[in-house]
């Protein structure tokens, strides 16, 4: 059973850091992107970074440029998110996800549909 946990959420004050991880297991995840959506209460869920099987490639919304990094460990199986000088703004629910793609694909990442799907984890921002 292919399985997609998240950990590493919490309540952090404004400024803050936090990393997420998300560790894949059930199957090979050979030539698999893997990333980041979230999703606020009463909003939609946005895409937020992604990163290719190698880690050559990653993708970023506009919003956590130069705050957050992703990054892998194939051989975890594992994906992070280090998110650094959090707002309010980025309180919500952290979903991982993964899907077979090619490396300069994990550009289209955000807007495509994925075979995996974890069961997120709550990121709390204060004021």
């Amino acid at each position: 059973q292919v399985q997609l946990v998240e950990s590493g959420g919490g309540l952090v004050q404004a400024g803050g850091s936090l990393r997420l991880s998300c560790a894949a297991s059930g199957r090979t995840f050979t030539g698999y992107a893997m990333g980041w959506f979230r999703q606020a209460p009463g909003k939609e869920r946005e895409f937020v970074a992604a990163i290719s099987w190698t880690g050559g490639s990653t993708n970023y919304v506009d919003s956590v440029k130069g705050r957050f990094t992703i990054s892998r460990d194939n051989t975890k199986n594992t994906v992070y998110l280090q998110m650094n000088s959090l707002k309010p703004g980025d309180t919500a629910v952290y979903y991982c996800a993964a899907t077979r793609l090619g490396g300069r694909a994990v550009a289209t990442f955000g807007t495509r549909e994925h075979e995996y799907w974890g069961q997120g984890t709550q990121v709390t921002v204060s004021s």
